[in-house]
Formats: structure tokens, sequence, C-alpha cells
């Protein structure tokens, strides 16, 4: 009917598609806050990691306070752990109980449903950040360097890991994701510069660990700020080469069912 006898016309449609990718982020976001699982992963493992190492004189950190030392790489850590564990093992078990095929059937276009998921590892990378930061300072950290370098680092270090975490769960099963992406946290957890210094290693092995994303964002965020590095670009471009290798695989071979 027409709206010139009092009433309305009915106009359906999808909503536009920025409004659909924010109330997808708000509810990815939603989910990963309620998760406890996922928060000890993501919060509580990092903020006790960074207390006790610290607070406790366990690791030979080298010159300095152990705080200046500790906090870069626990705020690659953080990145790591929800960008690619986090993620790799929500998505993988989405895909088992088929809600990304009900979701790509949806008006949600599925390179938006992406993007959602990755705004919401965006959102609580920034609440990570803080929290560490905040942490970091009470314990006597005097960071260093350019603010904009970091936030460099860390969206690079988020796309490569998101890639990984994406191939990940677009091409294993779900229970296998979980195994493997937590195995990959423990590993690089240890081997990744996050903790143990990298010259704890043989010349080889730590050659070999210095082209791994964690290692080039962990050693990056150290350069900068505990010693004022301008712009680390060799750390750069390893996040780079992860970026543009893992974003493509997962474009390429994940599956939706």
């Amino acid at each position: 009917m027409s709206a010139g006898t009092g009433t309305y016309t009915p106009n359906p449609g999808a909503a536009p598609v920025g409004r659909m990718i924010g109330a997808q982020t708000a509810l990815e976001t939603r989910m990963l806050l309620r998760n406890g699982e996922q928060l000890l992963l993501t919060v509580v493992i990092p903020a006790l990691l960074l207390v006790l190492f610290s607070a406790v004189d366990i690791i030979d950190t080298g010159a300095g306070k152990s705080v200046d030392f500790l906090t870069p790489g626990i705020l690659a850590l953080a990145v790591m752990s929800t960008a690619f564990t986090g993620q790799a093992i929500a998505t993988g078990f989405d895909r088992r109980y088929g809600v990304l095929k009900r979701l790509g059937a949806s008006p949600l276009p599925r390179w938006a449903l992406m993007t959602a998921k990755t705004l919401s590892v965006l959102v609580t990378e920034v609440l990570q950040v803080i929290l560490l930061t905040v942490i970091a300072f009470a314990l006597g950290w005097s960071p260093h360097g350019n603010p904009f370098a970091v936030l460099l680092l860390l969206v690079l270090g988020t796309a490569a890991f998101s890639g990984l975490g994406l191939l990940m769960a677009g091409t294993l099963k779900a229970e296998a994701t979980l195994a493997a992406a937590n195995l990959v946290f423990l590993l690089l957890l240890v081997g990744g510069g996050v903790i143990v210094p990298m010259d704890k290693f043989p010349d080889g092995v730590r050659t070999a660990l210095g082209l791994l994303p964690v290692s080039a964002l962990s050693d990056g965020l150290r350069d900068i700020l505990q010693h004022g590095a301008s712009m680390p670009w060799g750390d750069l471009g390893i996040l780079a080469v992860w970026t543009v290798l893992g974003l493509g695989a997962a474009a390429k071979f994940f599956r939706w069912e």
C-alpha cells in the first residue's frame, strides 16, 4: 500500500555491509570475552608471565631491568595468542559445527565475516596492550622509541598471525587445530625470543628462529621500546613476508565446511 494512505510500504533487504560488519565484530568480541579458556590464553597467561619473570630472577635477561626486556616479548606473545592461537581454535570449531557455513549463506559476505573476525582480534589486542602496559609500568617499565613504529609492528604482526591462524582453522579438523595451535603457542613461547633471549641459542638455531613471526615481532618491539631504535626494517620485512604468505594461503585453501 502507498504511504499516502497512511500506511507503510515494506522495504525488505540486507543492511549496509558496514553495519553488518560492525554487528558481527561486536558479536565476535563478546563471544571471545565470555570464553574463559580464551581469556586464560589471551589475558591471564601473558599477564602472569610478565609479573612472574619480572619479579623473580629466573632467566638472565642481560643488563638493565628484567621488565624492560620482558614487556616487548609479552606484547608479542599477546598478539600471537589472540590473532593466531585464539582465532585458529575459535574459527576451527565454528567451521566444525557449521557456523561458518550458515553465516556464509547469510547476507553477510564471506570477506566481511573474515573482516569482522579480524576487527574483533584488534579490539581484543587493544584491551591486552592496555592491561599489559599498566602492569609493566607498575613493575617499573621505562619504554623508549617511536610509537608509530610500535603500532606498525603490532598491525603487521596481527595480520601475519591472523593469516596463519585462519589457514590452520580452514584446513585442519577442529581437534587437530586445537592441539596444533596450543603446541605452536608453547613452542614459540620458549623459542621465539619472548622470554628467553635469542643469544641463549646456538648460532644456527638462532638464525632460523629469527625468521619466525613471533621472533621478528618481539625483537622489533624490543629494539624500539628497550633500545630506542627508530624503525626495525628487517623485522618489519619478515612480518610483511609472513603476512603475504599467511593471508594468501588462507584465501586459497580455506574450506568453509
